[in-house]
C-alpha cells in the first residue's frame, strides 16, 4: 500500500467518525440550533414589504404610518394576542415602522428596495454624541472660567442640536400644540459666534414659556436646510402648526423676534372681551369648549398666555380682558378680579361660578397648564371629533380596568335630557364618563351602533348606550332598554310639591330611567360581565371643520382685519409706506400709459394729414415718381461703368430696334421693386450699335479666344456689371443657370458636353472655333419667343442679390466706340 492509499484511508475513517458523531441526539440538536439562528439572522437582515405589513399606501404620511403602527401594535402585542406567531408578527410590525419612520431608510427602500442599514449602502451620519448635550462644557473643564467668553461661546448650539429625523418626527409633529424655535448654524461661522449671546437670551426668555428651543447644524443636515429654505446662517425659524416660518432679520433685536412669533399665531385665537360680549362668551358652550378668561392691565395679552392658549385651543376657548380699557368694569366685577394682578378664570357649562381661578402678579406657565389640564373637558362633553372621543372614551383592553362611556344620542334641542345627564355626571365614579352625541352630525357613528345591534337607525333619538373601547376601532356596547324621557315644558325640573300631572309623570319616568341606568352601569363595571354587542367604528367627523371655500373666505377676512389692526399699531408706518409705494407705482404707470396714448394719437393725426396730402396730390394729377432707364453708349459709358462708385452695380438689358418696346416695358416692370436701391443703376444696350463691345467683354472673360457673335441671339440678355471688382453676371433664357438654378455648374457641363468649356458662351448662339468643329451632332436648341425671353429674370435677380449666381471676371473694361 502506497502513501496515497494510506492518506485516503485515514480521511475516510475521519469522515465516518464525524458522520457517526452527528448522527446522535447531540448532532441533531446542534443542527436545529444552527438552523434557528440562521433563520433569525436572515429574518433580521431582511423584512417583507413594510407598506403591506402596516397596511398603508406608498404615499402615506408620517402620522398615517404612526397611527397604523399603534393600532397593529396594540392588536398583535404578545401579552394580548394569544396566538403562536404573535411575537414574530409584533417584531415584524416594529421593524416596518422603524424603516418607514426614518426618512432616509424609507427613501432608500422606495428607490432601491433596501431594508437594512449596511455601511456600504448608507452614508455615515454625524455623531451628535460629541456635543455632550447633557454634560458640562469641556472648554470650561480644561481651562476654567477665566479664559471663557460667554458672548462668543457656541457650546449651547451644540447642546441643543438635533438631527433631521428628530426635527421631522418630534418638532414638526408636536408643533400642533407646542411651538418651536429652531436655529440653523455651522461651526466656522463668525455671524453665529456673534449671535451666541442673543440666542442664549432668547432661550432663557422662551423656554420657560413652553417653547421648544433647538438648533440644527446646517452643514451636517444640508437636506433639511434646503427643504426649510434656509437663506444663510445663522437662520432663525419658527415651527408652528406643522408650518415652518423663516425669520429674515438678525438676532440682535429681541422685541422684533417676539413680535414675529406673536404675529404667526392663529388670528383671533384669543377673543377680546368687554362688557358687551362677556355674557355671550361665557354662556355659549355649543363649541364644546371650556371657557377661560384672562384679565390683564395691558392692551395686549402676554406671550406666555398666548402660547398656553395655543396649546389648549382644541379644548378651551380663551378670552382676553384689558382692564385698562373702557367697558370692562362689569366683566371685572362679575368675577371679583382685583387690579394690578393677572387673573385667569375657568368656566364650565354646569355653573355660572368659575370652576377654577388663579390670580397673581404674573401667572407661571406650569401653574397655567396644571390648572387647565385638570379642567379641560366639560362636565358633559359632546363627541364632536375623534380627539374628544379618545379623551372621553380611552382604549382599555383589560377587563378588570375597563373604562365605560355613557353616551346620550340626541338632537340639538334636547336641553332637558342633557341637563339631567349632566347632574349624574357630577357624581360619576372614576371609571365612568358621561357624554352625548348629535345624531345628525355623526351619522356614521350612529349607523355603526345600529348595525351592530340590529336596531333601526332612525329611532335613535334619546337612546343611552354604554361603550367599552377595547381597541381603537372596535367597541363593545350595550343599550339601555328605557329611552331617556323628554319634557315639553320650559322648566321641567319642578319641586316635589308640583301637582301638574304631566310633570309628575315626567319625574316618575325620569327616576325609573336613572335607576335602570345606574344598575346597568354597576353591572357592566364588573370584570366578569360581557357586553351584548360589538361593532367596528370609523373616526368621528370633525364638526368644526369647514370646506375650502369657507376657509378661503375666512382667510380673506383675517387679512382684512389684520390690515385694519395694523393701522392702529406701530405697523401703520410700514403699511402706509407699502400703500404709498403701490399708489406711486400705479400713478406712474397711468402717466406713462397716458403719454403713450397721446403720442399714438399724434402719430395717427400725422398719418391722416399725410394721407390727405397724398390724396390731394393725386387729385392734382401730379406725375408719380418714375424709374429712369439709361442707354449705355459711349457718351455715358464712364458714368455707368468705369467711374461707378465701389459697391454699386449697373443692370443692363440687351435689345434691338425690333424688340425694344416690348422688352423694355417688361424689364421696367420686373426691376421696379428695386428702384429705391441707391446702389443700382438700370440701363439698356442696343446690340446693333454696340455688338463689338459685348463681344469684347465676353472674349476677355473667356480667355481671349475668338468668338462669332449672332446679334439676334443676344437680344434678351441681362448683364449685372460690377465695375469696381471687374466682374459681371449674365442672364439669358438659354443659360443653364437660368433654366436649372440648382447645381448650376455641373448641369451646365452636362448640357454642353465634356468637350466644350461651360464658360464658352455657346448657350446664347456663339461659339469658339474649337466648339464649331465638334458641334455637328449637337441637338437643336428649343425655339424661344420674344415675349418669353425675360420670364426667369425675376428669380435670377433674387439669386443675384443673394450672391449665388456665377461671376465672370475680366482684367479691364474695354472701350466703347461711337459709330
Amino acid at each position: 500500500m502506497n502513501s496515497a492509499d494510506i492518506l485516503h484511508t485515514k480521511s475516510s475513517s475521519n469522515l465516518n467518525n464525524m458522520q457517526w458523531k452527528f448522527n446522535g441526539w447531540k448532532g441533531r440538536l446542534l443542527s436545529v440550533v444552527f438552523l434557528v439562528v440562521f433563520c433569525n439572522l436572515v429574518a433580521a437582515q431582511k423584512i417583507g414589504d413594510p407598506y403591506q405589513i402596516l397596511g398603508v399606501h406608498r404615499k402615506a404620511s408620517l402620522p398615517e404610518i404612526r397611527k397604523a403602527y399603534k393600532q397593529l401594535a396594540k392588536e398583535w402585542h404578545p401579552d394580548k394576542k394569544k396566538v403562536p406567531n404573535a411575537e414574530s408578527r409584533f417584531v415584524e410590525i416594529k421593524q416596518a415602522y422603524e424603516l418607514l419612520s426614518d426618512t432616509e431608510r424609507r427613501q432608500a427602500y422606495d428607490l432601491y428596495g433596501i431594508t437594512n442599514e449596511d455601511e456600504h449602502m448608507y452614508k455615515q451620519r454625524h455623531d451628535y454624541s460629541q456635543y455632550a448635550r447633557f454634560s458640562n462644557d469641556p472648554f470650561e473643564e480644561f481651562f476654567g472660567t477665566h479664559f471663557r467668553t460667554q458672548d462668543q461661546d457656541i457650546t449651547l448650539f451644540h447642546k441643543l442640536s438635533v438631527t433631521a429625523r428628530h426635527f421631522e418626527n418630534n418638532i414638526i409633529e408636536k408643533s400642533v400644540h407646542t411651538p418651536a424655535v429652531v436655529l440653523f448654524y455651522t461651526d466656522w461661522c463668525f455671524d453665529c459666534v456673534r449671535s451666541a449671546a442673543a440666542w442664549r437670551r432668547l432661550v432663557d426668555a422662551l423656554q420657560p414659556l413652553g417653547v421648544t428651543m433647538a438648533t440644527v447644524h446646517a452643514g451636517h443636515e444640508a437636506g433639511l436646510a434646503r427643504r426649510v429654505g434656509v437663506h444663510g446662517v445663522p437662520c432663525l425659524t419658527l415651527v408652528l402648526d406643522k408650518h415652518v416660518y423663516v425669520y429674515k432679520e438678525g438676532l440682535s433685536s429681541m422685541p422684533k423676534i417676539l413680535e414675529f412669533i406673536r404675529w404667526k399665531f392663529p388670528y383671533k385665537m384669543v377673543r377680546p372681551i368687554n362688557d358687551g360680549n362677556v355674557e355671550s362668551f361665557v354662556s355659549d358652550f355649543e363649541d364644546n369648549k371650556v371657557k377661560a378668561l384672562i384679565f390683564e392691565e395691558r392692551p395686549n395679552i402676554r406671550l406666555r398666555y398666548l402660547i398656553t392658549a395655543f396649546h389648549y385651543r382644541n379644548r378651551v376657548a380663551f378670552g382676553f380682558v384689558d382692564m385698562t380699557a373702557r367697558g370692562t368694569q362689569h366683566a371685572r366685577g362679575r368675577f371679583g378680579v382685583q387690579r394690578h394682578t393677572d387673573t385667569m378664570v375657568l368656566l364650565k357649562e354646569d355653573s355660572a361660578e368659575p370652576c377654577a381661578t388663579v390670580s397673581t402678579g404674573e401667572i407661571p406657565t406650569q401653574t397655567l397648564r396644571q390648572l387647565i389640564s385638570a379642567n379641560q373637558m366639560l362636565t358633559l362633553p359632546r363627541l364632536s371629533e375623534q380627539s374628544v372621543f379618545d379623551t372621553v372614551c380611552p382604549v382599555e383592553w383589560r377587563a378588570n380596568r375597563r373604562r365605560l362611556c355613557c353616551v346620550l344620542l340626541c338632537g340639538a334641542g334636547a336641553g332637558a335630557a342633557r341637563d339631567e345627564l349632566r347632574r349624574m355626571a357630577r357624581a360619576a365614579p372614576d371609571r365612568l364618563q358621561y357624554a352625548y352625541v348629535y345624531t345628525h352630525k355623526q351619522p356614521y357613528f350612529v349607523q355603526a351602533l345600529a348595525n351592530g345591534s340590529g336596531s333601526d337607525s332612525s329611532k335613535m333619538d334619546h337612546r343611552i348606550v354604554i361603550i367599552w373601547r377595547r381597541e381603537a376601532t372596535r367597541i363593545q356596547y350595550e343599550w339601555l332598554n328605557e329611552t331617556w324621557p323628554s319634557c315639553a315644558h320650559a322648566h321641567c325640573w319642578a319641586d316635589a310639591a308640583s301637582t301638574q300631572p304631566d310633570l309628575l309623570a315626567y319625574q316618575h319616568k325620569l327616576n325609573e330611567t336613572k335607576r335602570a341606568l345606574e344598575q346597568l352601569i354597576k353591572r357592566l363595571l364588573k370584570p366578569t360581565e360581557v357586553m351584548a354587542y360589538e361593532t367596528h367604528v370609523q373616526e368621528l367627523l370633525d364638526e368644526a371643520a369647514h370646506g375650502p371655500l369657507w376657509r378661503a373666505v375666512v382667510k380673506l377676512c383675517e387679512w382684512w382685519e389684520r390690515a385694519l389692526l395694523a393701522l392702529k399699531t406701530h405697523h401703520a408706518v410700514s403699511l402706509a409706506s407699502v400703500l404709498a409705494t403701490v399708489a406711486l407705482v400705479l400713478c406712474a404707470g397711468y402717466l406713462i400709459q397716458y403719454l403713450v396714448r397721446v403720442e399714438e394719437e399724434s402719430i395717427q393725426r400725422q398719418k391722416e394729414e399725410r394721407r390727405k396730402q397724398s390724396n390731394n396730390k393725386k387729385n392734382n394729377n401730379e406725375p408719380p415718381p418714375e424709374m429712369r432707364l439709361h442707354e449705355l453708349r459711349a457718351e455715358k459709358y464712364n458714368g455707368l461703368v468705369r467711374l461707378l462708385k465701389p459697391g454699386c452695380r449697373t443692370i443692363v438689358l440687351l435689345v434691338d430696334m425690333q424688340s425694344r418696346v416690348q422688352l423694355l416695358s417688361k424689364f421696367h416692370k420686373i426691376v421696379w421693386p428695386y428702384r429705391k436701391n441707391k446702389t443700382l443703376l438700370f440701363a439698356y444696350l442696343m446690340v446693333e450699335r454696340n455688338i463689338e463691345w459685348f463681344r469684347r467683354v465676353l472674349q476677355l472673360s473667356l480667355g481671349g479666344a475668338e468668338l462669332r457673335v449672332n446679334a439676334r441671339n443676344c437680344v434678351g440678355t441681362v448683364l449685372a456689371l460690377n465695375p469696381h471688382r471687374k466682374y459681371f453676371c449674365i442672364y439669358h433664357a438659354k443659360h443653364p443657370e437660368c433654366a436649372k438654378p440648382h447645381k448650376r455648374m455641373s448641369r451646365m457641363t452636362r448640357s454642353l458636353g465634356h468637350a466644350l468649356d461651360p464658360e464658352a458662351g455657346a448657350f446664347i448662339g456663339f461659339h469658339t472655333d474649337l466648339s464649331s468643329s465638334s458641334g455637328d451632332d449637337a441637338p437643336e436648341p428649343p425655339v424661344l419667343l420674344q415675349e418669353n425671353l425675360l420670364d426667369g429674370l425675376e428669380n435670377w435677380l433674387d439669386r443675384l442679390f443673394e450672391g449665388s449666381t456665377h461671376r465672370y471676371y475680366i482684367n479691364y473694361w474695354p472701350d466703347m466706340t461711337t459709330k
